[in-house]
C-alpha cells in the first residue's frame, strides 16, 4: 500500500535526522580538549545552528508543494483513494497518541529515569514548543484553507495532530539522546502513527501530514532556543521560584496555562 510505504519512509527521514543529530553531539564533546562542565553541556542544547533547520524545512518544502504540484497533488489522491479502498474501521487514537511522548517524559523522570532538564524548565520548554506549534498551524489553515478528503472543512493543511505529535517525539528526542538514544526515537514511532491514522481517518492527504511532521519538530527546535530567554523572564534561576506552563487539549481546543508566584 502507498500510505504504508509514505509511513515507513517518513519514519526513515526522521530516523535518520535523529541519528545525525546525536552523531553531531557524540563527534563535539569528543573534539572538546577539556571536558565541559554540566552547565556548559546545557547551554550547549540551546544554540540553534542552520543545520537543526535541513530535515523540518524538507518536510515542509514537501508539504507546501504538495498544495500546487500536479505530481504531488495525484500522490495525495492515489494514497487517499487506496486508503478508502481498504477502509479500516476509524479509531480516536491519534487524538492521545499525539501527546504521548510528552507523557513518557514526565513518567520516565517520575521513574527515575532523569532527561535533561528538570520538572519545571522541561514544562516551559514543552508549553513553549506547544504554543508555536498552535502559533503555526491554527493560522495557516485558515490562510491556505484546504479541503478535508472528507470534505468536511477547508481546514486540512497542515496537519494540527501530526505537528503536535512530531513536536512531542521531538522534545523527547532532546531530552534523552545524551543518555538514552535508543529511549529517544522512540517516541517518533508515536508520531507517525499520529499521522498514518490521521489519513486513516480521513482527515489530512499525505502533504498535509507531511508538513504537520516539519511544522512539529521545527516548533521544538525554536522552543528550545528561546529556553533561556523566557526562563531570564520568568525569574532566572532562583531556587524558590515557582512557574509553571502547561498545553492543554480539551474538547477539540488546544491553549497554554501559565502560572507564577512572585
Amino acid at each position: 500500500m502507498k500510505s504504508l510505504f509514505a509511513g515507513l519512509f517518513l519514519s526513515l527521514i526522521i530516523f535518520q535526522q535523529a541519528a545525525a543529530q546525536d552523531s553531531l553531539a557524540v563527534n563535539t564533546i569528543k573534539d572538546t580538549a577539556v571536558v565541559p562542565s554540566k552547565l556548559e553541556i546545557h547551554d550547549t542544547s540551546h544554540q540553534f545552528t542552520y543545520k537543526k533547520l535541513i530535515i523540518p524545512a524538507a518536510l515542509i518544502s514537501y508539504g507546501v508543494a504538495s498544495l500546487s504540484i500536479k505530481g504531488l497533488k495525484q500522490l495525495n489522491a492515489s494514497t487517499q483513494y487506496e486508503i478508502s479502498e481498504h477502509q479500516p474501521d476509524k479509531i480516536k487514537l491519534d487524538n492521545y497518541t499525539q501527546f504521548a511522548p510528552a507523557v513518557l517524559v514526565y513518567g520516565l523522570n517520575a521513574a527515575g529515569v532523569q532527561g535533561k532538564h528538570n520538572f519545571r524548565d522541561r514544562s516551559i520548554i514543552y508549553g513553549t514548543s506547544m504554543l508555536i506549534t498552535s502559533a503555526i498551524t491554527v493560522p495557516l489553515k485558515h490562510i491556505v484553507k484546504e479541503e478535508r478528503p472528507d470534505e468536511s472543512n477547508k481546514l486540512s493543511f497542515p496537519s494540527g495532530h501530526t505537528a503536535i505529535a512530531f513536536a512531542s517525539a521531538q522534545f523527547m528526542f532532546r531530552e534523552y539522546k545524551d543518555t538514552n538514544f535508543l529511549l529517544s526515537i522512540s517516541g517518533y514511532s508515536f508520531a507517525v502513527f499520529t499521522g498514518v491514522y490521521r489519513m486513516l481517518n480521513n482527515k489530512h492527504w499525505f502533504g498535509d501530514v507531511v508538513g504537520g511532521a516539519g511544522f512539529g519538530i521545527l516548533s521544538t527546535e525554536l522552543a528550545y532556543w528561546l529556553y533561556p530567554k523566557i526562563n531570564t523572564l520568568l525569574g532566572g534561576k532562583k531556587e524558590k521560584s515557582q512557574t509553571m506552563i502547561m498545553p492543554f487539549y480539551q474538547q477539540g481546543n488546544m491553549g497554554i496555562g501559565l502560572v507564577k508566584n512572585f
